[in-house]
């Protein structure tokens, strides 16, 4: 059976202080969560009752083994996370600093494992069955995760709903002139890209979230989603329907992680065939209630708490 969505790109440890508004060097406690953009997408969805599975790498590491469980316990189909002797699995410490500071350190040195994913090892025929695939900015970075991110987005040559998350993570690349190049190839290949304005100026040399979505959809994609932080979200089709959507009040705990609730929630009302502004208004909740708990992937929400937060206007 095919899947209702397969993700491809980071998996890791998120390591989370337990006392908010604490610098690190100060931190005494942590909790241990599964990381990783693309593998909290999948959560999301999963937690919203969708088949997925997640293509990445792990070490061959007593965490690499905590990620398999946690993957197993939430739903999400592990059997194309596989092992990479000699490099660690990654760890992201951050802080927490209530309602918008939350700065991120990444532990992927010498190399992420998820980034020695490699075409020969794909199941081209599953990514290109599945209803959706999801690829991300970072599986760009570096190689071979270029070439087999790219190779399974021209294998699937826009079959069903093929999504790019820009995910423009600074620390990995040199510069963004580096990136822009393989941005543009990838929006070839994809149906949907989703990014906040940071993201959208690094693909599209534009900043402006209508000109932003605009350049998205000339660069190839049918819906554009622009993510605009306090003032919303604003998604443009290129049959022209739009919806602009304003946030959801809430009291901001742990902004990590919103993003991927949000992505979870755009594939589950993208699959069940939603309208634009039924499907952003859900996927903007899901993220709101995400930001409002500590962890990220086990605080992905229902489909009752998503139903509450938009019927009552609010998280709380």
């Amino acid at each position: 059976m095919a899947y209702d969505l397969i993700t491809m790109g980071r998996i890791g440890v998120d390591l989370y202080p337990l006392q908010t508004g604490v610098p690190l060097p100060q931190v005494t406690s942590f909790g241990k969560f599964l990381g990783g953009s693309a593998t909290n997408v999948a959560v999301a969805a999963a937690r919203l009752g969708r088949h997925t599975a997640v293509i990445s790498r792990t070490g061959d590491d007593p965490f690499g083994t905590y990620l398999h469980q946690e993957l197993r316990d939430f739903g999400v189909d592990d059997r194309w996370v596989t092992a990479v002797p000699g490099l660690p699995t990654p760890v992201t410490f951050c802080e927490v600093f209530p309602p918008d500071d939350f700065p991120l350190y990444f532990y992927r040195r010498p190399k992420a494992p998820d980034l020695e994913i490699d075409a020969h090892e794909l199941d081209l025929d599953a990514i290109r069955d599945a209803r959706v695939f999801w690829v991300t900015g970072t599986g760009l970075s570096e190689e071979p995760s270029r070439t087999a991110t790219l190779g399974a987005l021209a294998h699937r040559a826009k079959a069903g709903t093929t999504v790019f998350d820009l995910d423009w993570r600074p620390m990995f690349w040199h510069d963004p002139d580096q990136a822009r190049p393989f941005y543009r190839e990838a929006l070839r290949h994809t149906t949907v890209a989703v990014g906040n304005l940071d993201e959208v100026e690094v693909a599209t040399g534009v900043r402006e979230p209508h000109a932003a979505a605009r350049a998205l959809l000339a660069a190839g994609v049918e819906l554009a989603v622009v993510k605009q932080g306090p003032k919303g979200v604003l998604a443009v089709s290129a049959t022209g329907e739009s919806a602009e959507v304003p946030p959801l009040p809430v009291n901001v705990l742990n902004g990590l992680g919103a993003g991927d609730a949000f992505g979870g929630s755009l594939c589950h009302g993208l699959l069940a065939g939603w309208s634009l502004e039924r499907t952003m208004r859900y996927a903007n909740a899901a993220g709101a209630i995400v930001a409002s708990r500590l962890e990220c992937s086990s605080a992905m929400p229902t489909e009752d708490e998503i139903e509450a937060a938009v019927t009552e206007g609010a998280v709380r």
